[in-house]
């Protein structure tokens, strides 16, 4: 498939398209929009986002590669969802809300960095079972748009299983969990639909740093709320956390999914995990 370029545009970008066709803008959930070379948009309600453009202010590209995926009919999702669902939480944070995965039994949180840059010390986790309990950003790392919350007076939890994201490959079946609009525990199935596919997020004001990083690309629906949360393997282990969608903006001025997502790596967020706990 021949590369197409995305031509500069101010406040908008143009998806690759044939020439009858229309073009799309990159959409984000109140406004600026992403950038990156792989094409992003953010998935957190409420927060701010990022215009879609290589760093260099040069035009971007991206190529597609078909991919023929084998049935993923065989692997049980009810099981998945049943031993995953009380490891992922919602991060409310002021009027918006993100999702966070739980990474030990007394309530260490891993979300998105940008779920609560703007939390300003308010922040509340609403736990599977549907308990809401305050917590804490305990540290961040805003260049990789990763943030470690602790929830107060639980104990008990589920820690995600990690998964080595090394061994990921083009066509596996995977879930992502999260809190899409806050529908909370909502389970959605794709498959992943590239590897390495560099993402770079400008920062939120003049003197915030851009976030870059290579991601899974997949096809399970992702929507806004979804950030921070988990995406899964078949067998039900941490392969990604979703931080990053592309979607076209909708007649109502929303973003929705249209089947392109971006997930920072588990072996990324557990390099950053370490050096942050």
């Amino acid at each position: 498939m021949t590369e197409q370029s995305f031509p500069a545009m101010s406040g908008t970008l143009v998806q690759p398209q044939p020439a009858v066709a229309p073009a799309p803008k990159f959409w984000r959930r109140t406004a600026p929009m992403l950038t990156a070379a792989a094409l992003v948009a953010g998935l957190f309600g409420g927060v701010t986002g990022a215009v879609i453009a290589s760093p260099d202010g040069r035009q971007a590209s991206t190529s597609v590669v078909a991919q023929t995926v084998a049935n993923q009919s065989t692997t049980d999702w009810t099981s998945v969802a049943s031993k995953v669902l009380p490891s992922v939480v919602q991060v409310n944070v002021g009027n918006g809300l993100g999702s966070g995965v739980v990474l030990s039994a007394d309530g260490k949180i891993l979300t998105n960095n940008h779920v609560v840059a703007s939390a300003g010390g308010s922040v509340t986790v609403t736990l599977n079972d549907g308990r809401e309990v305050p917590a804490t950003v305990v540290s961040t790392d805003p260049s990789s748009d990763l943030a470690v919350l602790q929830a107060s007076g639980v104990s008990g939890l589920t820690p995600i299983t990690w998964a080595n994201s090394d061994d990921v490959k083009i066509g596996d079946g995977v879930m992502a969990i999260g809190s899409p609009s806050g529908l909370q525990g909502t389970v959605t199935t794709g498959i992943v639909s590239a590897l390495d596919r560099k993402v770079t997020v400008p920062g939120e004001s003049r003197r915030a740093a851009s976030v870059s990083y290579q991601a899974i690309q997949t096809d399970a629906s992702i929507n806004p709320g979804n950030s921070g949360g988990a995406l899964v393997n078949a067998a039900g282990e941490l392969v990604g956390i979703n931080s990053a969608i592309y979607s076209p903006a909708s007649s109502s001025g929303e973003a929705g999914s249209v089947g392109i997502g971006f997930a920072i790596p588990s072996n990324t967020a557990k390099t950053i995990v370490d050096q942050l706990s």
